[in-house]
């Protein structure tokens, strides 16, 4: 079949199967073509080694394409095979009896399987007690008496960690490798350095920071909360053309020193480099290092190693200076346009040896000055001391910083824009969503959530990348994972972060969630069930499977969602009515929340408790059921749960007890009222919302589920109002104050341009970022209807404000495109792409039955009522009542 492509095959939710850490990994495929109503009738997969015929599947007839069973038999550690599919098709009832053409090979490698495949030890540079910051350079040389026919290094850290071979970098990762639950899991690195090593002599250099695991940690100042000593755990691995194998392993034999150019490397405080300490040829063969001091063993269990399941952390781009401007103190500032994460990239003047420059980072400016004061204990400084030598190229390896502006000190003569740029950097994610629409405010608004996205997926997903904090809160990723999971590709990264939440929880724990992951103690928070946060055991998963159709992660996951659920209702007490109260998150920063006490919500969290525990526990036993579990004990916990919710918190008309927006949208959205109910408060949702003066008056529990209970509840029009609201609190009032990033607080930035005075106050957040999801699906239109997109619900929703909008979505079908136009107010014209090997339903806004569409493209028209906008009263609404 000429006019299909089959693209290269994909290996469980990996980029690059280099290195992989299952030995029977799932496999899915894409198939192009331009045939109508194409679906897929049956695959053959071929499972080839590089030295032996090849396994086939044989003609299986199915229309599965993602997460297929890899079939062959499996692979062992270090094992390569070739990967290619064919598919069979039918367009509408035409059945294509040719097979497609083969797929282009794709190669997948295991890793190192088993621990008994480690020969190496944990070698550990000697450190004083006291050293601060230290970055420490490890070596060894070796030497290869045959030719070489393939080298493999595979490498880990407790640090972070840059490998060298022959005085060339390894690889392209950063801060490798990552953070993980250090005391149970440690991801290792696969790199191919076929080309890096050669016959005869060799050397191999690490350089090791602090990093997560002995560096500054959290908001409390603490440092080495995993060890006061960083090591390598390294084996290099080079396979000769006579299949005999080398391998050069971290041992006895190794050196280190701390005399390198690196003087001091931190997360938070930044980097300093004193080029006038280079050593030149350090990792190359031949250079003399016995001034280094001898490595000391650690101790270290190979059974804690893991492999990706995910990408790495990359550069993903550079960001040029937008301008250069002088502060009123006299600072020379340099403005990036965009609030990102990552570091500078510096082209340096030649100048006297001994010049010290300084370059500060902040997310904003406070009265044209650079404002620090949100980033706390955080530094975030680097400082290169040149050596006189002429012009170079520098940027940090071993930090990152959240910034738009950098204050730059000591730089001889001028600072050009030539002479410095961004680097941003990140977990390397596949971009798989877009949303843009008529009003730029709101496309900016979805591109601020983007670019918070960005800067907080960086390894693990944090709450802020700026201040000493930048922790795995589990609450802001459970709100945003739906964002999430269409703008990126996710489920790889957090399929290793869950597996972290789970180890903790259960191993340290005792099923209880902890609220952020990695744990580590900072204060001493009560280790208890928290609604919201703890709840991500198990909606994180439930909301991957929804877009990914990845069941298997469920079955992962499952041991560490039923002990969360178990918790939960042990919280709740024999009631529900959690009665020994205590603290809790709750709705966490609602607006009415005074600066200092960010728990202050409107609706009690025992309230929004008890909605959680209905929700959370009616999500358990759809999870059963796709797994083929019994899951009544939870559908009987969701029951009473709602019944608990309705007696305490809700009159017979559907009035709540507290007259907030997530009391009412908690009771809407998690489907806890009768149908009598239900109407009543909807009109009540939206007269709460009116009286609110159509501002946000919720926290990051409520908040993402407002313009969904509204829209649900028929009052579409004041949904709009609440998105295109731009007085503060509201989603837009940032982007009229210049923002790029989603911010912790509505207000961080006053009117005034002073930065909120709370302390904890950071401008790049993404939980209230959440509400791109209802873009997504509501005012785009374009949402999944059965797991992993396998069918599409498009179904757009215009209201008043806005004439057009598109959505893209990366399916793991394919590609699906949603745009649609408003003009003379009624005139509605509609443009789908549907995926190959899936279905579409289409609601049209006219209120006409839907229709179901196959794959390709198709246009609608339809006259639909003008949207009228909500008549709004006479102000009796107080902004600063809400600041």
């Amino acid at each position: 079949m000429s006019d299909l492509t089959v693209l290269p095959v994909t290996v469980e939710h990996h980029r690059e199967p280099l290195g992989i850490g299952d030995p029977t990994p799932r496999l899915s495929w894409v198939t192009r073509t331009d045939l109508p109503d194409w679906h897929q009738a049956g695959y053959e997969l071929e499972i080839e080694p590089l030295d032996g015929s090849a396994w086939s599947s044989g003609r299986i007839d199915s229309a599965e394409s993602v997460l297929v069973p890899w079939g062959a038999p499996p692979l062992t550690s270090r094992e390569r095979r070739i990967v290619r599919v064919r598919v069979w098709g039918h367009s509408g009832d035409t059945l294509a009896p040719e097979p497609s053409a083969w797929s282009e090979d794709v190669v997948v490698e295991a890793g190192l399987l088993e621990p008994g495949d480690w020969t190496a030890a944990l070698v550990q540079p000697f450190l004083t007690a006291d050293a601060d910051e230290p970055v420490a350079l490890l070596r060894r040389e070796f030497v290869l008496g045959k030719p070489v026919a393939r080298a493999r290094l595979y490498a880990t850290a407790h640090g972070v960690y840059e490998a060298e071979l022959n005085g060339s970098v390894v690889g392209d990762q950063v801060l490798a490798p990552g953070w993980t639950s250090y005391s149970h899991r440690l991801r290792y690195q696969s790199y191919d350095v076929t080309d890096l090593v050669r016959e005869g002599a060799n050397a191999i250099g690490v350089q090791l920071a602090d990093g997560w695991y002995r560096g500054y940690l959290g908001f409390t100042g603490k440092r080495g909360i995993y060890g006061d000593r960083t090591g390598v755990f390294l084996q290099l691995e080079v396979e000769h053309p006579d299949g005999s194998r080398t391998v050069v392993a971290t041992d006895d034999d190794w050196r280190a020193t701390t005399d390198g150019p690196l003087t001091r490397a931190g997360l938070y405080k930044g980097e300093t480099v004193d080029f006038r300490r280079e050593l030149p040829g350090w990792s190359q063969a031949s250079f003399d290092d016995s001034g280094w001091a001898p490595v000391e063993r650690g101790a270290f269990d190979a059974a804690q190693l893991v492999a990706p399941t995910g990408p790495p952390a990359r550069r993903t781009q550079t960001v040029p200076v937008r301008e250069i401007s002088t502060s009123p103190s006299g600072a020379t500032l340099v403005d990036f346009g965009q609030n990102l994460v990552g570091r500078l990239r510096f082209a340096l003047p030649d100048a006297p040896a001994g010049t010290e420059i300084t370059v500060r980072h902040a997310e904003v400016l406070e009265h044209g000055e650079l404002g620090t004061r949100p980033l706390r204990a955080a530094d975030a400084t680097d400082v290169i001391v040149l050596d006189g030598t002429g012009p170079r190229t520098w940027e940090p390896r071993f930090t990152f910083h959240g910034f738009r502006y950098a204050e730059v000190s000591g730089w001889p003569g001028e600072v050009t824009a030539e002479a410095l740029e961004a680097v941003v950097v990140h977990t390397d994610l596949r971009r798989t969503g877009t949303f843009e629409c008529s009003d730029p405010d709101v496309t900016r608004l979805h591109e601020n959530v983007v670019w918070g996205m960005r800067g907080n997926f960086l390894d693990v997903p944090t709450d802020c990348p700026q201040r000493d904090e930048r922790l795995g809160w589990t609450g802001d990723l459970q709100v945003f994972a739906p964002t999430a999971s269409f703008l990126y590709d996710t489920a790889g990264m957090l399929r290793s972060w869950l597996a972290d939440l789970a180890v903790e929880q259960m191993k340290d724990h005792g099923g209880v969630v902890p609220m952020y992951v990695p744990f580590v103690e900072l204060l001493p928070f009560p280790q208890q069930p928290d609604v919201g946060w703890g709840d991500a055991a198990v909606v994180v998963p439930w909301v991957l499977y929804q877009r990914s159709g990845d069941a298997g992660l469920l079955a992962d996951q499952w041991t560490s969602m039923t002990a969360w659920v178990d918790a939960f209702a042990g919280r709740a007490g024999a009631d529900l009515d959690f009665p020994e109260g205590g603290f809790s998150f709750g709705d966490w920063l609602d607006t009415a929340a005074p600066p200092d006490n960010p728990a202050a919500a409107r609706t009690p969290w025992q309230c929004v408790a008890t909605a959680y525990l209905a929700r959370t526990a009616r999500t358990m036993a759809q999870a059963a059921e796709v797994l083929g579990r019994d899951g009544s004990r939870f559908a009987d916990l969701a029951e009473r749960a709602a019944a608990r919710f309705r007696a305490e918190y809700v009159t017979p008309n559907g009035r709540v007890a507290f007259p907030s927006q997530t009391a009412y949208a908690l009771a809407l959205e998690f489907d806890l009222l009768t149908p009598e109910q239900r109407e009543h408060a909807g009109r009540l949702l939206a007269e709460q919302v009116l009286k609110d003066g159509f501002h946000i008056a919720s926290g990051f529990l409520g908040t993402p589920l407002v313009t969904d209970a509204l829209t649900d509840a028929g009052e579409l029009p004041t949904a709009y109002e609440l998105l295109l609201q731009r007085e503060n609190p509201s989603w837009l009032y940032p982007v009229t104050m210049g923002a790029t990033t989603i911010w912790e607080r509505w207000d961080s930035m006053l009117p005034d341009g002073s930065i909120n005075p709370g302390d904890m106050t950071s401008f790049n957040h993404y939980a209230f970022g959440a509400v791109a999801d209802w873009l997504h699906r509501t005012v785009a239109g374009l949402a999944p209807a059965a797991p992993g997109y396998r069918r599409l619900l498009i179904a757009p929703r215009p209201g008043p404000g806005l004439s057009s909008a598109a959505a893209t979505h990366e399916t793991p079908y394919g590609t699906a495109e949603v745009s649609w136009t408003l003009t003379a107010g009624t005139q509605f014209a509609l443009e789908v792409t549907v995926p190959p090997n899936t279905t579409a339903q289409v609601v049209l806004p006219d209120g006409s039955d839907a229709v179901e569409v196959g794959s390709g493209r198709h246009s609608f028209a339809a006259t639909i009522a003008e949207p009228v906008p909500v008549e709004k009263p006479a102000l009796f609404f107080d902004p600063d009542d809400h600041q």
